[in-house]
């Protein structure tokens, strides 16, 4: 039995017109293909199919929230997902997804499987850099980011003016300006 079996859409017996299609997706769905960057996973998809007489039209929407680690300081936060994806499922003498919203299957298939698809929405909707919302409005104690301002170099205007200049400096300043 297919693991992502629930994912599989048999157009052959669907009237013409629109479909709705819906998803939960949680962590498990991402262990299908061996993704573990995600803490939780709580996503909702609809998908609307409408059916045409030569072509499928698939409109995904997806909408929830997802626990990941912030990359600066590795505290666990809620990352919201809403985003959206239009497929056209055409048909042809061969199977081809070389176009990312054109998808060829042969004449002869009956189902389609969308798990890939929502797979490849909800990872490519994410950010690449994942900062907790703490860190930017600086409401998050974290003891990374303290011990990182510590680390991090001063800028000349907090740095006290040292007026106490090694006499040595001023005998080579001397070189300079004779002649």
């Amino acid at each position: 039995m297919k693991p992502l079996k629930a994912f599989d859409i048999q157009f052959v017996g669907l009237k013409l017109g629109k479909h709705v299609y819906e998803y939960e997706i949680d962590y498990k769905f991402f262990e299908h293909f061996e993704y573990d960057e995600f803490n939780d996973v709580s996503v909702k998809i609809v998908l609307n199919l409408e059916k045409k007489s030569t072509f499928l039209e698939l409109k995904f929407l997806a909408e929830g929230t997802i626990n990941v680690d912030c990359d600066l300081t590795n505290e666990p936060f809620d990352q919201a997902v809403n985003t959206s994806f239009d497929l056209v499922v055409q048909f042809g003498n061969e199977y081809n997804n070389e176009h990312e919203a054109i998808l060829i299957i042969p004449h002869a298939e009956y189902e389609i499987n969308v798990a890939h698809n929502i797979y490849e929405l909800i990872i490519l909707s994410f950010p690449q850099k994942r900062i907790h919302p703490g860190v930017e409005d600086g409401t998050i104690d974290s003891d990374i980011l303290e011990r990182l301002e510590t680390l991090s170099p001063q800028s000349l205007e907090n740095k006290p003016q040292q007026e106490d200049i090694d006499p040595r400096w001023d005998t080579l300043k001397k070189l300079l300006t004779d002649k």
